[in-house]
């Protein structure tokens, strides 16, 4: 029996995609934070693109299990920067933004390398794998883009939504940030809440991937043989 979210057989590919992720993820907060004049993350080894800096290993565990997680979270100091609620918001963004535009590069490559004829191996088990790792990569990072938009704490999407709230609201939120993973997790595994969540919004993977597909193709060509690339969500792109 698996218990995981993926077959066995593609736990390489998946495992590959979430440290690269992860680690760009963290790290794009870590360094627009200390471009902006918070030098909080960068003294404590963040500003690096060292996976061990930055794997939660809860996170993983979660990925592996339910399809998605996440990793350490990036400490920030607001009030060092020069403008805290907009400096604050992009650093935040940062993060989600950095996902979706792995997911668009590997893309690009991808688009590149048939163009070029470089995937016309005669083993069919090399374009396969390739092609199936690329699956994975866009999976991962446009899944990632999209959770971190939850506003539940530690999530970026509540950061940002801190942002704008009266300090009353913020202190409360405060608060009670404690039972945001308990809220998380209801929503994870109680499928009707599930339902009515967290899948809608996971949803929005296909017209964004399709989205990146129109705007490579009119970059390459759309003679692009994009069909080396399986679906994971039922479609083939």
């Amino acid at each position: 029996m698996n218990f995981f979210a993926y077959p066995l057989e593609h736990m390489p590919f998946v495992v590959v995609t979430m440290l690269v992720a992860f680690t760009i993820h963290e790290f794009a907060h870590a360094w627009t934070a200390w471009k902006f004049g918070d030098s909080t993350a960068y003294e404590q080894g963040r500003v690096t693109l060292n996976p061990a800096a930055h794997i939660d290993w809860l996170g993983v565990i979660f990925l592996l299990i339910a399809g998605f997680g996440w990793a350490k979270p990036v400490p920030v100091r607001r009030g060092r920067f020069k403008h805290p609620r907009l400096m604050s918001v992009l650093v935040t963004a940062a993060g989600p933004i950095s996902n979706l535009l792995l997911a668009f590069v590997g893309l690009a490559i991808m688009y590149l390398l048939v163009n070029l004829g470089v995937l016309n191996d005669p083993s069919a088990a090399v374009r396969e794998n390739v092609g199936m790792f690329m699956a994975y990569w866009l999976h991962i990072n446009v899944i990632l883009f999209l959770f971190n938009l939850i506003p539940l704490p530690p999530l970026d999407g509540y950061r940002i939504v801190e942002e704008f709230v009266s300090v009353k609201l913020r202190i409360r939120m405060a608060q009670n940030e404690q039972w945001g993973i308990f809220v998380f997790i209801l929503l994870v595994f109680i499928p009707p809440l599930r339902d009515a969540t967290i899948d809608p919004l996971f949803s929005l993977a296909l017209p964004i991937v399709q989205g990146m597909h129109e705007i490579t193709g009119a970059i390459f060509g759309h003679h692009a043989d994009s069909s080396i690339i399986p679906s994971l969500y039922g479609w083939r792109f």
